[in-house]
């Protein structure tokens, strides 16, 4: 096979494969073997099918089967072999490309576009300078926290009148009315229905409630209470949803108990709950831990901020770099042929997505630098660390290694998942391999200007 490749501005690559008969017709023979070998046909026993009726049957498409793998290879060969950094995959060329006969032996020219990355060159060294935020962990932010667990651990206790400030629980009858305000001859009851008023949307409808004790009785309409929810309004009265539209009327709902909920009280017992028993022994140790946590938790938002200023850095000392839009823009609107709006979505995504390029590759060359890879191990424990986290916005902070090990495990079945942790294993290791590189430019800042700057930096 003769295969030639040129790239006059060092973008746009264009690559010519001439297939010869030599190069396919041993392939083509043994599949049309493969195939005698496997095909039923009528009046022959298995295996026994003439060659010549095989190869009138199935000679063409194996021919040009077999020409298609040649030519997958090859390519990828050459462009491996010879290190071309090929962008998406190679296009069949518009203007050269012409028709081949494919009834012939050949030869066969092809002709593909190919989208090369711009040469450039990304390092870090100690004479880069990048800003590091060093986030402070106020008592204040411990208080909410501690707070915050105490709600989390609380419990409800009884309570004989209604408190919206509280946020009560309502327990009682309900049962509907007809139109002159008496109970419904067979009527929507239900006996134990739970109402919480404070989430009542329509304030008329929820000042019904106000002051209610234990045995009132509150004339109320729930499709009034709740005019955007019919799923709220079949949720209490225990109905399809489908009958939410045609229902009108007013219910009495009779108050047979009230829960207040109240926090956990800062003790032993909540100590317990959050760190496991006996790790924690008075408040003080409990206030240290929680900050210890706060201060973990910050370093891996300061991390992240890091890494966005980083790429913010690199891509300002690389400079504009220069893609094969045009290719580019074909490589994007072929993988999103099957949407209808395809040539919308590609001007619409476009820009981002050579924003995005343009760091891939750049950190493409730092994972060079620092000699970055990734193994099973690795992404292993970074889903193990995501499982963790994932219980702690739950408020479990002391979830057995087993239970993460057994989350890890389920979340290594998806592949866009593995990928993603992948990329992630990536970044942590990077950021690692750059705060030990580049000058740090540390600064101190309250949790609040942290977050304000990273609102800023994503908008």
């Amino acid at each position: 096979m003769n295969i030639t490749f040129e790239c006059a501005d060092g973008i746009h690559g264009l690559m010519t494969l001439t297939v010869e008969k030599a190069d396919y017709e041993e392939r083509v023979e043994k599949t049309l073997k493969d195939y005698r070998k496997r095909i039923n046909m009528p009046g022959f026993r298995p295996g026994m099918v003439p060659m010549g009726l095989v190869k009138k049957q199935y000679g063409m498409a194996a021919k040009v089967d077999e020409i298609n793998k040649v030519l997958g290879e090859k390519l990828y060969d050459y462009i491996k072999e010879n290190k071309i950094s090929m962008l998406g995959e190679p296009l069949p060329n518009e203007e050269k490309q012409v028709q081949q006969d494919m009834a012939q032996d050949g030869p066969f020219t092809f002709v593909f576009d190919i989208a090369v990355a711009p040469e450039f060159k990304a390092e870090l060294s100690e004479k880069d300078k990048v800003d590091y935020y060093d986030i402070t962990v106020s008592d204040e932010m411990v208080s909410q926290q501690i707070d915050a667990f105490a709600s989390q651990h609380g419990h409800y206790e009884g309570a004989s009148e209604y408190d919206e400030k509280e946020r009560d629980m309502l327990k009682g009858e309900l049962r509907e009315l007809d139109e002159n305000g008496e109970v419904k001859e067979d009527g929507i009851t239900v006996e134990e229905a739970m109402i919480m008023p404070q989430y009542i949307k329509v304030d008329e409808q929820k000042k019904l409630f106000d002051g209610a004790k234990l045995g009132s009785i509150i004339r109320f309409n729930p499709k009034k209470a709740y005019p955007e929810s019919d799923y709220e309004v079949a949720s209490l009265l225990k109905i399809d949803k489908e009958k939410v539209a045609e229902l009108q009327s007013d219910f009495n709902f009779l108050v047979t108990e009230i829960s207040r909920y109240k926090s956990h009280a800062i003790d032993q017992e909540l100590f317990d709950a959050v760190f496991g028993e006996g790790n924690v022994k008075s408040e003080q140790e409990f206030r240290e831990r929680i900050a210890e946590g706060m201060k973990r938790q910050f370093s891996v938002d300061s991390d992240y901020k890091f890494l966005q200023d980083l790429r913010k850095h690199c891509e300002e000392k690389v400079g504009e770099l220069k893609f094969p839009e045009d290719l580019l823009k074909r490589v994007m609107l072929n993988h999103n042929r099957e949407r209808e709006d395809a040539e919308k979505f590609v001007d619409d995504n476009f820009a981002e997505s050579i924003h995005q390029l343009e760091w891939h590759l750049i950190r493409e060359q730092l994972a060079k630098q620092f000699d970055i890879k990734v193994n099973d191990d690795d992404v292993k424990l970074v889903a193990k660390d995501a499982a963790r986290a994932q219980f702690a916005q739950y408020g479990m902070n002391n979830v057995p290694d087993e239970y993460l090990d057994n989350y890890a495990k389920d979340m290594l079945k998806k592949r866009e998942t593995v990928d993603n942790l992948v990329d992630r294993c990536i970044d942590l290791k990077l950021t690692a391999a750059a705060k030990n590189c580049v000058k740090l430019n540390k600064k101190e800042t309250s949790f609040e200007e942290f977050n304000k700057m990273l609102r800023e930096q994503t908008k």
